[in-house]
């Protein structure tokens, strides 16, 4: 098969929609397939661009985030698209380059899939006049875009659920991104610790991922610190980048522990397993996941998880088996209690440990990438079977009367959205 991914983050950026495109692109490719990935520009330090990477210009850094927006030249698409012939086009996002997605299947009458990573409510943050109705624009807009496609993919079961709540019509199929096991399990505790001068013996309690607001980093910053109070051989452990790295430290700081509090940046590859085998336990306190990919990599390091319960993370955590699944609306202190309860009781600690390890193996990257194949094959399968027999011929005024469809029905949903939106709004004020 030849697929087209097309997202609008990928590598260099940190994130969970990123890892995931380029961990299925790379499954895919192990798998016999050929993919092209559709991805807009970002800065940064990737040296090496891959073959199958098609980069489109791009404003990076879009209002203060660390995304990069691309800029729409179809142009630069249509060549590559039409050289690379795919025979299925799978969107990752309902917008920009989603659009694009759509253009492209619409125009080749070929299948779309849609993988809703994001609930897209939680970012709008990062948009000029959040309100409430600005987030019912993008629930009405990811929804509508949904039920265009021919199969739409959640990464948890609480996210199918939720989704089709919200009105998503379309077959729903649950696939998880996968965690490379073996991979994760490899790292090194007495390299990362040594080169980071963090005591061989200390509680190290970590955090990983993008830091950002929709993180809920704030409140597993007072948890956490709340516990160093009570332990001073404890230390917190934050790997990864983002605006969130100032209130941490600033938290911090304020709170006397600085010195034990320690930001160490971005890590990929081997740096990336040895930070994963340095801590003791994984702490997680963000709302906002559709899958949490970081909890299967800490699971799959042997390390037990502490979270707040929400979508994505309650199809990971089990409560008092790999961890702690605590209420959404649990306080810092009950948090902290939480991680007391892992330091104080190595028998439990243990026991959490081993079925954190055994939960991982439920994730893993061969069987996610089966499902995504198997998926892709039954969607072509039932195209051939619709088609067959039936031969339209594709003339010019065809294709241009499908353009303008196409223009229409993207033009349509976001009228649809915002008219839906702006109701919402008029009724909270009325």
């Amino acid at each position: 098969m030849k697929i087209c991914m097309a997202t609008n983050t990928y590598l260099p950026h940190v994130g969970g929609v990123a890892r995931s495109v380029n961990q299925f692109t790379e499954d895919l490719r192990s798998l016999g397939h050929e993919v092209l990935v559709l991805a807009p520009h970002f800065e940064g330090d990737w040296v090496e661009e891959r073959a199958g990477v098609l980069r489109l210009p791009a404003i990076q850094n879009f209002n203060g985030s660390d995304f990069s927006v691309h800029i729409p030249l179809p142009f630069l698409i249509e060549n590559e698209i039409d050289y690379f012939s795919p025979d299925i086009v799978h969107s990752h996002h309902p917008f920009l380059l989603g659009n694009t997605a759509l253009r492209i299947a619409r125009k080749k009458n070929l299948p779309l899939v849609f993988t809703h990573h994001t609930l897209y409510e939680q970012y709008t943050h990062y948009v000029p006049l959040d309100s409430d109705a600005l987030r019912k624009f993008v629930i009405s807009l990811a929804t509508l875009y949904a039920n265009f496609c021919n199969r739409v993919i959640a990464p948890s079961q609480s996210i199918a659920r939720l989704i089709q709540s919200r009105g998503v019509q379309r077959p729903v199929k649950e696939i998880p991104t996968g965690v490379d096991i073996d991979f994760f399990a490899g790292g090194s505790k007495t390299r990362f610790r040594k080169e980071h001068r963090l005591p061989e013996k200390g509680l190290i309690i970590g955090h990983l991922g993008r830091l950002a607001p929709e993180k809920n980093l704030n409140f597993l910053c007072r948890a956490v610190i709340t516990y160093l109070r009570r332990n001073s051989n404890a230390f917190f452990l934050v790997v990864g980048e983002g605006p969130g790295q100032e209130s941490i430290s600033r938290l911090s700081e304020e709170s006397g522990v600085f010195d034990r509090v320690l930001l160490v940046g971005k890590k990929t590859g081997q740096e990336l397993c040895d930070a994963y085998q340095a801590m003791d336990l994984f702490v997680f306190a963000s709302k906002s996941e559709t899958q949490g990919m970081v909890l299967t990599e800490a699971m799959a390091a042997g390390k037990p998880v502490i979270a707040l319960d929400a979508s994505g993370t309650r199809e990971v955590v089990t409560d008092n088996h790999n961890g702690r699944l605590l209420s959404g609306d649990a306080s810092p202190e009950a948090f902290a209690e939480a991680i007391a309860e892992f330091a104080e009781d190595a028998r439990k600690a243990k026991h959490w440990q081993d079925n954190a390890l055994q939960t991982a193996t439920l994730f893993s990257r061969r069987s996610s990438a089966r499902k995504l194949e198997a998926l892709y094959k039954e969607i072509l399968d039932e195209q051939l079977r619709s088609t067959k027999g039936r031969h339209a011929e594709v003339t010019p005024l065809n294709a241009l009367i499908a353009r303008i469809k196409t223009e229409w029905d993207i033009l349509s949903q976001k009228t649809e959205a915002a008219a839906d939106a702006f109701q919402t709004e008029k009724k909270s004020k009325g």
